[in-house]
């Protein structure tokens, strides 16, 4: 069964949006449609599109969302839309030296997603850049098992993910 990925980016440096273009690369000719928005100027009602969501974004600072995710975070807290109908999965950058806010731009962005009543499917990426591995390698590797849970959930079959989330 295809269907429609959007990957929103959050990114200061490029490192996201190198994941992304990775992914797109990893997906081309699985049957999916993928599209790739950076979050620059894009509002809540980007997640009126048709299809699923992936959050692709970094961390900055204190555990922030990075600067071109700022207004679509703050206004999905400010404006609280209902997202009931929205399946989203994460994919998180952050640095364990930063213990205490590591990967908060991808959490930030699942929390505030759950509160509005989206559905995480599966489990969040969360990339270490003290790892020594490369985000885009991880993501690669992580990409295929959560597309597979995409499908089950598209299927009928979203009771068991609910589970997991």
């Amino acid at each position: 069964m295809a269907f429609e990925l959007n990957i929103l980016v959050g990114t200061m440096t490029g490192i996201a949006q190198l994941v992304a273009q990775e992914i797109e690369l990893r997906l081309d000719g699985e049957g999916l449609r993928v599209n790739t928005l950076e979050m620059d100027e894009l509002k809540p009602d980007v997640f009126d599109r048709d299809g699923i969501f992936l959050i692709c974004t970094s961390t900055y600072g204190q555990g922030d969302v990075p600067d071109n995710a700022k207004d679509l975070y703050d206004a999905l807290c400010a404006q609280k839309p209902g997202l009931s109908h929205l399946s989203y999965g994460v994919i998180g950058l952050g640095d364990r030296t930063y213990a205490e806010t590591f990967c908060f731009g991808g959490k930030r962005f699942d929390k505030i997603l759950t509160e509005l009543g989206a559905q995480r499917i599966g489990e969040m990426m969360l990339h270490d850049a003290s790892s020594g591995t490369l985000p885009e390698d991880d993501a690669s590797e992580w990409i295929e098992p959560w597309v597979a849970l995409c499908h089950q959930h598209l299927g009928g079959a979203a009771e068991p993910q609910a589970a997991q989330s």
